[in-house]
């Protein structure tokens, strides 16, 4: 996720971006178990030469962590045909229609998140999901309060060695180490991303899978979700970040997608550009978190 100023404000903590391992997409293979559909083997162009293998959720690029520092005029825009889930849609996920968008009424941020989403000329800017939901949120803040949101946050988010902002970078970045560092950080949200770091902080209140997909979402919500399950679990236990390359993306909920009984079928998102240009379905992801935002 990607901008300068978001490069200072984890200054006092910049050693911590080496483990910094939420990528927006990933080398892992579909052979793992996954409530994704099946898929035909493809053809796909490597370095070494093209080989045969099953469906793989593509390599854009956007798991290289030195685009945490990058704004978006810095980074090359998302290829959307490649998507990396190789995702099929069946006719009824095609003919679904977003909702109107309604805006939050319990958060003038959230509700300033969607307008500047909806208003702006480039949704799309690419560089990395958290930096982009992270620039979004901070923008949306201080337009609407004048400040950024870090000095409201409470002194009890401090620990020994860290300070408030300090827990919030590095639980929205979700800074996975097997050590100490990160398992002394509030484990109910580590692994949670944006949702985990913004509730603790006491600006909403967090959303599981059961609620997103029940229809509990308000426009606006800043959202953290894991491709399996299983590298969710080692995240939050604390985890060596070069050995697991775990698969993660950020992003901002904009309005539910339903088919023509009224059930939900998707999710639209705000996000660089590695996803946004479709709805999300429940198969995409093992873990879904959200916060809807209070303040």
């Amino acid at each position: 996720m990607k901008h300068i100023p978001f490069k200072m404000l984890l200054k006092k903590s910049y050693f911590y971006i080496v483990f910094i391992f939420l990528g927006c997409t990933s080398t892992k293979t579909n052979n793992q178990h996954t409530n994704s559909s099946s898929t035909e083997p493809t053809i796909i162009q490597t370095q070494n030469g093209p080989v045969k293998a099953k469906p793989v959720i593509q390599n854009l690029g956007l798991d290289d962590h030195s685009y945490i520092s990058l704004t978006p005029s810095q980074t090359e825009s998302t290829i959307h045909h490649k998507d990396s889930l190789l995702q099929d849609y069946n006719n009824t996920q095609i003919s679904s229609s977003s909702e109107e968008v309604k805006f939050n009424s319990d958060s003038p941020v959230a509700d300033r998140i969607v307008q500047n989403y909806l208003n702006s000329e480039i949704k799309e800017p690419g560089g990395h999901c958290l930096t982009v939901s992270k620039t979004r949120f901070e923008k949306a803040f201080k337009e609407v309060h004048g400040h950024l949101p870090y000095q409201d946050f409470p002194d009890s988010m401090a620990t020994a060695t860290y300070t408030s902002k300090q827990v919030f970078n590095l639980l929205y970045v979700t800074a996975s180490k097997p050590d100490k560092s990160w398992q002394s950080l509030p484990e109910q949200y580590r692994g949670k991303g944006n949702a985990g770091a913004i509730t603790y902080a006491g600006m909403g209140t967090l959303v599981d899978s059961t609620g997103i997909w029940g229809g509990k979402l308000k426009p606006g919500a800043l959202m953290q979700v894991w491709r399996y399950k299983e590298d969710y679990i080692e995240v939050v236990q604390g985890a060596d970040v070069k050995k697991l390359d775990p698969y993660g993306h950020s992003f901002i909920f904009i309005n539910y997608v339903r088919d023509d009984k009224g059930v939900i079928t998707g999710l639209r998102i705000a996000d660089q550009g590695f996803q946004s240009y479709r709805p999300l379905v429940p198969r995409d992801y093992d873990v879904w978190w959200a916060v809807n935002l209070s303040v």
